[in-house]
């Protein structure tokens, strides 16, 4: 299976990697936080058994307005926006100097320079495309137009072989090559099928779209339009290969090693040799996350017509490059991906696209400027002293399960003493030697960026896993736990408030930050976690009697989060996002026994009218007060493993006995569940 990593939240992430510490405080810019949680944003005439989310920020809820350009706004969303302001000064500061040829500064400010370089862009109009269009014309028959599939990964699009080097998910230090089901581009599968009149307008919105990427590079509309059903057509005939988000997260059903001689044998028509050598590269054994797409590929290319594989590619290409063209394809992608799909009214500042494209292309050079400016030594000793408390207390609480044998305690205690923890910033830097960035060639950039990336992973196969890399960057307001690696990773970005402040009591800290380090600590021992042992390698290590029990509490869960809604009766799908809704339960329920080892914890002192326990609470209710559009919320319930955030508060607290006794929740209120009913896993 292809390594998943297990988010903390499903927005896009933030900025870039560290280098070395700055001793500079950033404090000496940002005033001095004295209140930490929002009382005026409280809705006190909910009562906080019947909707503890609406109690906490039903106030905030009403009066908050989503900026046009953005899909949703809250905790997450404003800590983001503050970050990308300051990613913004380093690259306009950078961008004024002198900077000399091949440095961090001259790289990071003239990807920059050539984003914001709107005039030679348009110029350009769609020119960057057109030679491989032209390859794509010139194929003769369905062989060559896999093996030129194959061939566009070296540019860093790649197409049909869903490609990716990564951890051998059995043999957890060594990489190998990885092969998924790929080919759509509507969200997943189900957008294909679904027959509710909003998926149905989506579907017409996307012919609309395919037609339009076709007009703008000159064709008239009735062979736009003829193209584009075809597309789709083929694009559900290869959905119909697809494994649902569900069936996705089982990652035995989808870890399949083949002998690539065996695998031959199942794909008589696609010529792995050759594909090998267009993709260069050399392996005996490779994962197929998913093989019935891959059948039905060899069956597809064969059978269905050249000319609208040709057109599928074509579209494809100009799909992934349209934010990277002239104004005209980039409105169009705008109107379909962000109007359509997630409800935005506007497209987002240029300069906000531009800091996010530097991050994500060249992010460790960009993050190291931002470390030295925005992230201390205080900061992160403080952090690491919060996991340490949590992780003892996660070994007590295993300890004392009451349904977990000792046999299986044994090992569960050995992968959490095993954790890696990372914290604010890698200890070493990739490089990006051989990527060229000029001012005034915006897609040449990132087309060098993308090359680099692929000759980079190329480079794995079959070479031990670099454990020391990051998946994220340290300015990213988010965190993660990877399984194969077996750690949990927090960078600078989410270490500043409403999740964490070095100023606040430790009710605030340890029911935001303590709750997110929970979190992704469960996330070790949640259902697609706990199959991982504590070297990172699938493998069980649990007694059938206790994984049988494990199954049934988790169908407890399961079964609750399945009876939330939102939108007019669409409901959570509990299976999709029960490793979530795990790491949230048990997140909280950790957070909160570390937080009664503090002297704040142990004490009954009220600070803004709230006890201690009650501000515990009250924290952890703001870090998910976010407001999201119905589009974006939609868009969610079908592909996001996350649940909507009003449950991911009610949910875990409606399991929480402490919750209970804090707010004296009674039988009658809403959120009350009777204590044999309460979900109790970690």
């Amino acid at each position: 299976m292809k390594l998943t990593k297990y988010l903390l939240f499903a927005i896009p992430a933030v900025i870039v990697a560290g280098c070395k510490q700055s001793q500079k405080d950033s404090s000496a810019e940002t005033p001095k936080r004295t209140v930490f949680f929002d009382k005026a944003g409280m809705d006190t005439t909910v009562k906080p058994g019947d909707n503890f989310f609406l109690y906490a920020s039903g106030n905030w809820m009403k009066k908050t307005q989503i900026p046009p350009s953005e899909t949703g706004w809250g905790s997450f969303y404003t800590l983001f926006d503050d970050n990308e302001k300051n990613l913004h000064r380093i690259l306009e500061d950078a961008a004024k100097q002198d900077n000399t040829k091949g440095s961090i500064e001259q790289k990071v400010a003239d990807l920059y320079t050539s984003g914001m370089d709107t005039t030679a862009i348009e110029k350009l109009g769609y020119e960057p495309v057109k030679p491989f269009l032209e390859k794509i014309n010139a194929v003769k028959n369905y062989k060559d137009l896999l093996y030129l599939a194959a061939d566009s990964y070296k540019d860093g699009d790649g197409y049909l072989l869903g490609f990716s080097i990564g951890a051998d998910d059995r043999i957890s230090t060594k990489n190998i090559a990885h092969f998924d089901q790929a080919g759509l581009n509507l969200p997943n599968r189900d957008y294909y099928f679904n027959t509710d009149s909003a998926t149905v307008k989506i579907r017409a919105e996307y012919l609309k779209y395919i037609a339009k990427l076709f007009t703008l590079t000159g064709t008239d509309a009735a062979t736009a339009n003829k193209k584009s059903a075809a597309i789709l057509q083929l694009e559900t005939e290869i959905a119909k290969s697809h494994l649902t988000p569900t069936e996705l997260r089982d990652p035995v059903k989808n870890y399949n090693k083949f002998v690539v001689a065996d695998l031959q044998k199942q794909l008589p028509d696609i010529d792995l040799k050759e594909v090998f050598g267009h993709l260069g590269l050399k392996a005996d054994t490779v994962l197929v996350g998913q093989p019935q797409y891959f059948k039905a590929l060899d069956n597809l290319l064969k059978t269905q017509p050249l000319d609208v594989w040709k057109d599928k590619l074509a579209f494809t290409a100009l799909n992934n490059a349209s934010t990277y063209l002239s104004k005209s394809f980039r409105d169009a992608n705008f109107d379909f991906n962000g109007r359509i799909l997630n409800g935005q009214k506007q497209p987002r500042d240029r300069w906000k696209t531009i800091t996010d494209n530097v991050d994500g292309g060249i992010g460790e050079l960009l993050g190291q400027l931002y470390v030295q400016k925005y992230f201390t030594p205080e900061a992160k000793s403080r952090m690491l002293a919060l996991v340490n408390n949590l992780i003892s207390v996660y070994k007590d609480r295993i300890e004392k399960l009451d349904w977990m044998s000792a046999e299986t305690k044994k090992h569960a205690l050995e992968k959490l003493a095993a954790f890696t923890k990372k914290i604010g910033y890698p200890d070493k830097w990739k490089k990006y030697d051989d990527v060229e960035i000029s001012k005034d060639t915006y897609f040449a950039n990132m087309q060098s960026i993308s090359k680099h990336n692929y000759n980079e992973g190329i480079k794995k196969v079959g070479k031990p896993v670099d454990k020391t890399e990051w998946g994220m960057t340290p300015p990213t307001v988010n965190a993660y736990y990877n399984p194969s690696n077996n750690e949990i990773v927090f960078p600078a970005g989410i270490l500043q408030f409403p999740f964490f402040d070095k100023d606040a009591d430790d009710a605030i800290n340890y029911g935001a930050i303590g709750a997110v380090i929970g979190h992704e600590m469960t996330h070790g021992f949640d259902d697609q976690g706990r199959q991982y042992d504590k070297d990172g390698n699938l493998k069980d290590w649990w007694t059938k009697t206790d994984a049988d029990k494990f199954k049934t509490k988790v169908q407890v869960m399961i079964n609750q989060y399945n009876g939330f809604t939102v939108l007019n009766n669409l409901h959570v799908n509990g299976s999709l996002t029960q490793g979530e809704n795990l790491a949230d339960i048990g997140g909280v329920a950790i957070a909160y026994q570390a937080f009664k080892n503090t002297e704040e914890g142990k004490s009954d002192k009220k600070i803004d009218g709230f006890t201690p326990d009650q501000r515990f609470f009250l924290s952890f209710a703001q870090v998910w007060r976010v407001k999201t559009r119905d589009e974006t919320m939609r868009l969610r319930i079908s592909s996001d493993p996350h649940s909507p955030e009003m449950y991911r508060t009610n949910g875990p607290l409606s399991n929480t006995e402490a919750f209970y006794k804090a707010f004296d929740i009674k039988p009658g209120d809403k959120m009350y569940r009777d204590e044999k009913d309460r979900v109790k896993v970690w």
